[in-house]
């Protein structure tokens, strides 16, 4: 498999406005799928994006964002308003999210076969979109691996029986996921992070990784577990952190020559060590990101810079 795959992404864009006590509300590009593709695109991987976009200030500041990075933004022509999330930061840079968001996503071809499909948050889960993004993926999954963050935002997730529902489907169709502790914690409240992420193994991932916000990182294999702590940085804010960790991640499978169907039987059997290395990558691409306001996601150069000081993985 090439170290240089055709990467898909399907998702949705979202305009973020950041509010900070005192400030003026500043609108920053958004939405997880969105920010993995541009942080793919700014790491020189060849990256599409299937979204929607309206036709106003909000959708074109959002497109000439991903266009700067190299990303081919392909939509599905329905328009609409923008999709909106007002993120409101406290003292410590947390963000919590209030929405404004329809996600309607009708058929879309591709064009170029991808080599790899990463989905997941809002686009995974709200109706009616989400059943055409499962419809995009299934066909796409004989040719390309798949990955999924469900990046839970409780406010647009419904009932939650039914978001699970949904979740374990694109668990069970996918090749590698990944997903925070409090994603799974909302998902299912009576259960540790670790036991979920170990029963969502055995349905069909190769591997699952599950960040802790200041408490690292673990990544499960068959087998095996590896473990990562969480790199010391100045936090500026953590909007786009789990997704940097997320093209962080993708970024360093590629470059093994582990994205792609014909390197699905590798990602199988892959060595805790060389997990270990994506993690590293993975906490470093978030670290970059949190250093700084916004989800800005590091280039090459960056990501290398900030590979000298990543933890040490432990498993």
């Amino acid at each position: 498999m090439s170290d240089s795959p055709a990467l898909l992404v399907i998702g949705e864009c979202v305009a973020d406005v950041v509010r900070l006590p005192g400030e003026p509300d500043r609108t920053h590009p958004g939405g997880s799928p969105a920010n993995v593709a541009y942080g793919l695109a700014r790491l020189g991987r060849d990256t599409t994006l299937v979204t929607q976009l309206g036709q106003d200030p909000d959708g074109r500041l959002i497109e000439e964002h991903l266009s700067s990075a190299g990303v081919r933004v392909l939509t599905d022509g329905r328009g609409g308003p923008t999709p909106s999330a007002t993120v409101e930061l406290d003292a410590a840079g947390r963000a919590t999210y209030t929405f404004d968001i329809g996600w309607t996503l009708g058929p879309v071809e591709p064009g170029t076969p991808a080599d790899h499909v990463h989905t997941g948050s809002l686009a995974a889960a709200v109706e009616p979109g989400a059943d055409t993004v499962l419809d995009l993926i299934r066909p796409l999954r004989t040719h390309a691996t798949v990955s999924y963050d469900p990046n839970v935002r409780p406010a647009l997730m419904g009932d939650r029986a039914r978001a699970v529902d949904r979740a374990e489907s694109l668990v069970a169709l996918s090749d590698i996921v990944k997903a925070s502790d409090e994603d799974l914690r909302w998902l299912y409240p009576d259960e540790a992070p670790e036991t979920v992420a170990a029963r969502w193994l055995g349905t069909g991932p190769a591997v699952v990784l599950v960040t802790k916000g200041e408490g690292g990182a673990f990544a499960l294999l068959p087998g095996a577990s590896v473990g990562i702590g969480a790199q010391s940085v100045p936090v500026a804010d953590t909007v786009g952190a789990g997704d940097a960790f997320m093209s962080g991640t993708l970024h360093a499978l590629a470059g093994r020559g582990l994205l792609g169907a014909p390197g699905r039987d590798r990602l199988r059997t892959l060595d805790p060590e060389v997990l270990g290395e994506v993690l590293r990558h993975a906490v470093a691409s978030a670290a970059v990101t949190v250093a700084r306001a916004g989800a800005l996601p590091p280039d090459a150069n960056e990501l290398a810079a900030a590979l000298i000081s990543a933890p040490v993985p432990e498993g």
